[in-house]
């Protein structure tokens, strides 16, 4: 064997001893080398919160308001309302209707639906005005005359009689020591259901009467 034959069979063990996942920049024998699954784990790790940020703003364009809707419809407006003192009759009134009657009028709402109460020229103790036009409750008014054919409505355990005229509606109690008459104009809608807040203040206040009209019910 010569010396160039001897070197070279001196070399091939040497050679065959370097592995092949050794080298730089070449996949091992088994698979993927280490930097390759690195670089895919960092994409994958980048890549997920992108998605997730594109998710949440597509989300945020779907439930924002469309400006061509146009803005929700506002609510109606109060319509404005008198503030001036209304001209209400006050005759004298014997000293128990007037305690009664000063009793009802401290109790009255300050409002009656959407009608606010205003003052009244006279005889404020047994008077009381809401709205415009206005809706008026008068206390210690002559008891009235029924008829077989009144109309009688309880409401919130008071008894009033409803006569309807081209004034508008007149609602008078009959079964209360002190009459109380709450009168409703044209203007407002003619029901009995305005007289459920006074009722309250009648009930707390003016005491019932001996005799109750058969048409009340109870």
């Amino acid at each position: 064997m010569t010396p160039d034959q001897m070197t070279q069979a001196g070399r091939e063990p040497a050679e065959q001893m370097v592995p092949d996942a050794a080298a730089p920049g070449r996949p091992g024998r088994g698979g993927v080398d280490r930097t390759t699954r690195q670089a895919a784990l960092w994409a994958t790790a980048i890549a997920l919160p992108l998605t997730v940020l594109v998710a949440v703003l597509a989300f945020g364009q779907l439930s924002a308001p469309d400006p061509a809707a146009g803005p929700t419809t506002p609510p109606t407006p109060t319509r404005p309302q008198s503030t001036a003192a209304m001209q209400m009759a006050a005759p004298p009134l014997a000293d128990r209707p007037a305690t009664v009657c000063r009793a009802l009028v401290s109790r009255l709402p300050a409002t009656i639906r959407d009608l606010h109460q205003r003052p009244v020229v006279a005889g404020s103790e047994q008077n009381a005005a809401y709205g415009d036009p206005a809706l008026t409750v008068e206390c210690g008014i002559p008891a009235p005359s029924i008829a077989p054919t009144d109309t009688m409505w309880l409401v919130n355990q008071v008894c009033w009689q409803a006569v309807q005229g081209a004034a508008g509606m007149v609602l008078t109690t009959v079964d209360r020591e002190v009459p109380v008459r709450l009168s409703v104009p044209q203007g407002h809608e003619q029901t009995v259901q305005w007289a459920a807040p006074v009722s309250e203040s009648v009930v707390a206040s003016v005491p019932s009467a001996k005799d109750i009209p058969s048409g009340c019910g109870s």
